[in-house]
């Protein structure tokens, strides 16, 4: 196909540059993967990427593999379609380089879906994650978002066009930033392995914002581009062909996310970077208060372990756990501690008594 279409909408697709390369107990239990791992895939052998019913808050779920000596984060996340930064905070104390040969890691495929309609693409920049609803089911793809200086928008949109090998016209800018280093950069770059847009893209009706492959896939599932959205070559060739004109978009920036699962409530909290200092733990701990208690207040019937809440934020890596349950006729069940604290005169009026410290109603 030749570039004419990606011509007229070339202006639109100005801001889509990657980066250069050099720039518990309350948790699910892992499962094996059905399928053993290899260390070389082709787009005719990778998995695709599941869909899973919508039938909770919760979908998917956690399995492992075991590595190869060659194997990296950045291969096993092109194999597996999984973001480099969820395998590294999934997988602590694991060399994400060099994990080493038998090395058991934990392949993070479970979700607490965003508080967004559930309905078309919903991009998560805090857990780097597109989420695509369709007929009751829904599939999960880590993308690449934009940089802390270049940030992807904030907003709803819909998809407007389908491209087939896009050229990219950089802006101005851009091309400074390379004259800057030293580097010259042509003003329209053609399809081919040098376009960091990759062989697919969706054109959005955000103004300069496309869903787009690449040519790095490393940065998938990370801070990488000027804004646009990055998925791996095999995810998008076969999601640009899922998705039809008009579907919604909305993006949200969600780092806390809660839900039910049948009685069960659970926590998911993302930390943005794989290191993790106290001051974003801080910020993480009040987001997570606020969430819960607006959460909690709506439910009257909730127990909640605090303990749990802790892990959660303490780990901030994208894992979701079990923080508490939805507890039948709390009412009556009141009403019998009342009366059995009332027997019991270790118990000072408005105090659990010890018994009770493992699954306590959480009051914000």
């Amino acid at each position: 196909m030749t570039c004419g279409p990606c011509k007229q909408v070339g202006w639109l697709l100005l801001i889509c540059l990657a980066l250069p390369a050099w720039a518990d107990e309350s948790a699910a239990k892992p499962q094996p993967e059905a399928a053993k791992a290899t260390t070389q895939s082709t787009s005719d052998d990778r998995p695709q990427v599941p869909s899973w019913p919508v039938t909770s808050d919760l979908v998917g779920h956690l399995s492992f593999m075991t590595t190869h000596y060659e194997d990296t984060f950045a291969e096993i996340g092109t194999r597996q379609s999984l973001g480099y930064l969820a395998l590294a905070k999934a997988n602590p104390g694991v060399d994400p380089w060099l994990p080493g040969e038998g090395t058991q890691i934990t392949l993070p495929r479970l979700h607490i879906l965003p508080d967004a309609r559930r309905q078309g693409i919903v991009i998560n920049l805090a857990e780097y994650r597109l989420y695509y609803f369709n007929d009751g089911k829904v599939k999960v793809y880590p993308v690449g978002v934009g940089t802390d200086d270049n940030p992807s928008p904030l907003t709803d949109a819909t998809v407007t066009m389908r491209l087939e090998s896009p050229a990219w016209y950089p802006p101005d800018s851009v091309r400074a930033e390379y004259a800057a280093s030293g580097d010259h950069l042509p003003r329209m770059i053609p399809p081919g392995p040098e376009n960091p847009l990759g062989s697919y893209a969706l054109l959005l009706s955000a103004k300069g914002y496309l869903i787009h492959g690449t040519n790095k896939d490393f940065g998938v599932g990370t801070q990488v581009s000027h804004g646009c959205f990055r998925m791996y070559n095999d995810d998008i060739k076969r999601f640009v062909y899922a998705v039809d004109k008009g579907t919604h978009v909305q993006i949200v920036n969600q780092p806390v996310k809660i839900g039910m699962k049948g009685r069960e409530v659970w926590l998911e909290v993302h930390r943005p970077r794989e290191q993790y200092d106290e001051a974003t733990r801080n910020e993480l701990w009040d987001q997570t208060m606020k969430i819960v208690a607006d959460f909690q207040r709506g439910r009257p019937n909730l127990e909640l372990k605090r303990q749990a809440i802790e892990l959660a934020v303490d780990q901030a890596d994208g894992i979701p756990r079990r923080i508490g349950e939805q507890v039948a006729q709390v009412a009556q069940e009141t009403s019998t501690r009342r009366d059995a604290n009332a027997a019991r005169p270790d118990v000072k009026k408005g105090k659990a008594p010890a018994s009770d410290d493992q699954a306590v109603e959480m009051l914000f």
